[in-house]
């Protein structure tokens, strides 16, 4: 999963990025209401931990911007602000939960997983494509029943692709998904060269009925073999 921290305090938010970095996620951070629309504008993410009160502009603004604009993000809002008030104008603008400040890193996850089980079409656990299995939340990758070992970034690769089946993914994007605000300290591509190589060599060792796909001079897409 890809997560956007938009919070002011500069510990609050740098404690809470390396947290969730490692367990597994993809971390960006905003420090203010002007940085979260520019990150905002450029990317999409599978969950926003959102603070109420942003220097230059309003939280509970920026999640009605978001649903007005019929964007995907799971919401959970991160606020000093705990009034009875607060939590339900952030829920009817459409967050996914809320939670108050200070508040345990373990109940972060904890938010944070359950609403990346609620946001799953049907409830269901992982995602399924051919005789591909993926669920996100142990890391786990069957394919015809049997797993799969992947390393970290492997992972990260396939679970993106898995939610944009047949979707041409720009390498800039994909990057950009996959190893975040970090991904600027790369000269180049060859690091995700290099792990998307070693991924198809993987499915196709272990028989899977999905390929990712180079596009010359773009990205990839993941694609049933009869649709190459």
């Amino acid at each position: 999963m890809k997560l956007l921290i938009v919070e002011d305090e500069p510990s609050l938010r740098e404690i809470m990025a390396r947290t969730l970095r490692g367990e597994g996620y993809v971390v960006e951070q905003a420090s203010d209401y002007t940085s979260a629309v520019d990150k905002l504008a450029g990317y999409s993410y599978d969950c926003i931990l959102l603070d109420i009160m942003l220097p230059g502009g309003d939280g509970l603004q920026l999640l009605k911007e978001l649903k007005e604009n019929d964007r995907r993000e799971s919401v959970i809002i991160i606020s000093a602000k705990d009034s009875l008030e607060d939590k339900v104008a952030g829920l009817e603008l459409g967050a996914d939960d809320y939670l108050a400040k200070p508040f345990h890193l373990m109940e972060l996850s904890a938010r944070i997983r359950s609403v990346a089980r609620r946001s799953m079409v049907g409830g269901r656990k992982g995602f399924t494509l051919g005789n591909v299995y993926l669920d996100p939340e142990s890391s786990r990758v069957e394919i015809d029943g049997c797993d799969v070992a992947l390393l970290k970034k492997e992972f990260a690769i396939l679970a993106y692709f898995m939610q944009r089946p047949g979707h041409l993914v720009d390498k800039t994007v994909l990057a950009e998904a996959v190893w975040g605000d970090h991904v600027d300290q790369a000269d180049n591509f060859h690091f995700l060269y290099a792990q998307v190589k070693n991924l198809r060599r993987k499915l196709e060792d272990a028989g899977a009925n999905i390929e990712l796909k180079a596009v010359y001079g773009f990205g990839y897409k993941l694609v049933f073999p009869e649709d190459n």
